[in-house]
C-alpha cells in the first residue's frame, strides 16, 4: 500500500525568490490590520469590559430597535445587542448594576427575561455572563502580560537555542500573526473575550512549533554545507521540512473546521480565530521568519574569529563525503 504524499518527493520551491513581494504583503497587511482595528475597535466580551451579558434565542428573528427599546424601559441600564450565530439568537449587554451580588443579578436576569418572552412569544433565555469592572480590568492587563511574555519567551529562547537572527525573524514573525489575528477581529467583530486569549496564546505556540523545527533543520544545513549560498540553504531546508508543515496543518484543519461547523456559535469565535492563526502561521514561518534571515545577515560561513585562520580548511567542506 502506497502512502499518501500530499507534498512529491524532492519538491524544489525558491521560496526566497518571493520574499521581497512576501514582505510587501506582510507590511500591507499589518498596516491595514492596524488600521482596522484603531478605526473600528475591537468587540470587547464582558471579559474585558464589564457589565452584564444575557443571551436570548427568539422564535423568528427580532426587530432590535424593539428589542433595545423594551430592555432600555426597564430600569436597568442602557442595552447593546449583538447577533451571535443565526439572526434568531442575540446577545444583550448591560452595565454592570450597583450592588451587583449574585441575586440582585438574577433578579435583573428575571426581569429581561420575563419582559422578552411577554412581549416575543417564543423567546428563550439562553445563559448570562457578569464581570465587574475591577475584575475586567485585573483580566485585561493579566490577558496583556500573558502574550507579551509568551512573545518575549519565545524570542529569548530562539536566540539562545539558535543565534541572535533566529529570534528577531521568530519575534517579527509572530508579531505579524498576532497583527493579522486582532485585525480579523476588528473586522468581523467576533466578540473579543478570554477565548480569544487562549486562542492566541495557541496560535503562538502552533507558530513557534512550526518556526523552530524550520530553523532547527536551517542551521544543521548550515553546518553541513558551509560555503552554500544561505539562500540555497533556506530553501532546502523549507522544502525538506515542508511535508511535516503541511501534513500537520491539513490535520489540525480538519479538527478545526468540524469544530467550527457542529461546535456552536459559542465557539466560533475561537475557532475562527485558530483557523485563521493555522494559516497565518504557515505562510510568517515560510515566507517571513526564515527569509528575514538573509537580510539580518546571517551567512553560512563560519567568523574567522571563532575557527582562526589556521582551521580554514575544516570550513571548505561543502557536503560529507559519502563513502
Amino acid at each position: 500500500m502506497r502512502l499518501l504524499k500530499i507534498v512529491p518527493d524532492h519538491t524544489n520551491i525558491d521560496f526566497v525568490s518571493l520574499r521581497g513581494i512576501a514582505f510587501a504583503i506582510t507590511m500591507l497587511l499589518s498596516l491595514a490590520a492596524i488600521g482596522v482595528t484603531f478605526a473600528k475597535g475591537l468587540n470587547f466580551g464582558v471579559d474585558f469590559v464589564g457589565g452584564l451579558m444575557i443571551e436570548e434565542k427568539f422564535a423568528t428573528p427580532p426587530n432590535q430597535d424593539k428589542v433595545r427599546s423594551l430592555v432600555d424601559s426597564l430600569g436597568v441600564g442602557q442595552a447593546s445587542l449583538q447577533q451571535v450565530g443565526s439572526a434568531n439568537n442575540l446577545t444583550i449587554r448591560l452595565p454592570v448594576q450597583s450592588g451587583a451580588d449574585e441575586g440582585a443579578t438574577n433578579k435583573v436576569v428575571k426581569k429581561v427575561e420575563g419582559a422578552l418572552a411577554q412581549q416575543f412569544p417564543g423567546a428563550t433565555f439562553s445563559r448570562y455572563s457578569t464581570v465587574s469592572g475591577k475584575v475586567s480590568g485585573e483580566l485585561i492587563k493579566n490577558g496583556l502580560l500573558a502574550v507579551a511574555l509568551a512573545v518575549l519567551g519565545i524570542g529569548l529562547f530562539a536566540i539562545l537555542r539558535f543565534e541572535w537572527q533566529f529570534g528577531v525573524s521568530t519575534v517579527v514573525a509572530i508579531v505579524h500573526d498576532l497583527l493579522m489575528t486582532i485585525g480579523f477581529f476588528a473586522l468581523t467583530r467576533f466578540e473579543f473575550d478570554l477565548n480569544i486569549i487562549a486562542a492566541v496564546l495557541t496560535i503562538i505556540g502552533y507558530s513557534i512549533n512550526d518556526k523552530i523545527v524550520i530553523d532547527d533543520r536551517i542551521r544543521e544545513n548550515m553546518r553541513r554545507y558551509r560555503k552554500m549560498e544561505m539562500r540555497e540553504i533556506i530553501n532546502l531546508s523549507v522544502n525538506e521540512t515542508l511535508p511535516r508543515t503541511v501534513m500537520t496543518s491539513l490535520t489540525i484543519l480538519l479538527a478545526l473546521f468540524a469544530l467550527l461547523f457542529l461546535g456552536g456559535h459559542v465557539l466560533r469565535g475561537f475557532t475562527a480565530a485558530m483557523i485563521l492563526g493555522i494559516f497565518v502561521g504557515t505562510y510568517s514561518s515560510i515566507y517571513v521568519s526564515s527569509s528575514l534571515l538573509i537580510s539580518l545577515g546571517l551567512r553560512a560561513e563560519p567568523r574567522l574569529e571563532r575557527i582562526g585562520k589556521t582551521d580554514m580548511s575544516n570550513a571548505e567542506r561543502v557536503a560529507p563525503r559519502k563513502p
